[in-house]
């Protein structure tokens, strides 16, 4: 009985530590910002986004849309290294981007099991911040002169 017992625990200590030893790597909508950029961007055009390439700067960001989505994609990168992918919303009237701000806190704070640091909570200025380990997560809305909701993910510096 005593064996048991004690294999018993020392199973349930072999599975917590493989468990907390894992850590979740940073990533965007499921692509890890360890991609090459190259690599990043063919992830997305086939998720269905076009490059703006109007927009896009050769050597710094790349910007992608798709008429499918209601918001663009920013990628700035470093050589070949991603360090900020934001999503610009683009939404009609302050009561939707309001909304909107609320589902993605509230969506954010479900999938990383974390409270935000909001150091801004007006009606049409708010910041929710993440810490999601190896990045920030941050959700802004800004309702001055047009609806503007933006969700940034960035990489910390190593």
């Amino acid at each position: 009985m005593k064996k048991m017992l004690f294999s018993l625990m020392a199973l349930a200590a072999i599975c917590a530590c493989q468990q907390s030893g894992t850590p979740v790597q940073f990533n965007y909508r499921g692509l890890a910002f360890t991609l090459p950029v190259s690599q990043f961007v063919d992830s997305m055009l086939a998720r269905g986004f076009a490059v703006d390439s109007v927009a896009s700067d050769s050597g710094k960001t790349v910007v992608l849309a798709s008429p499918a989505e209601k918001y663009r994609v920013l990628a700035a990168f470093r050589g070949d290294t991603l360090t900020v992918v934001q999503e610009t919303y683009v939404l009609s009237t302050n009561d939707s981007t309001r909304q909107m701000w609320q589902e993605l806190r509230d969506g954010l704070e479900q999938e990383l099991g974390a409270w935000p640091d909001c150091p801004m909570l007006k009606e049409d200025h708010k910041v929710a911040n993440f810490d999601a380990g190896e990045g920030l997560i941050s959700v802004l809305l800004e309702n001055t002169y047009a609806p503007t909701l933006t969700v940034r993910y960035t990489k910390k510096s190593e």
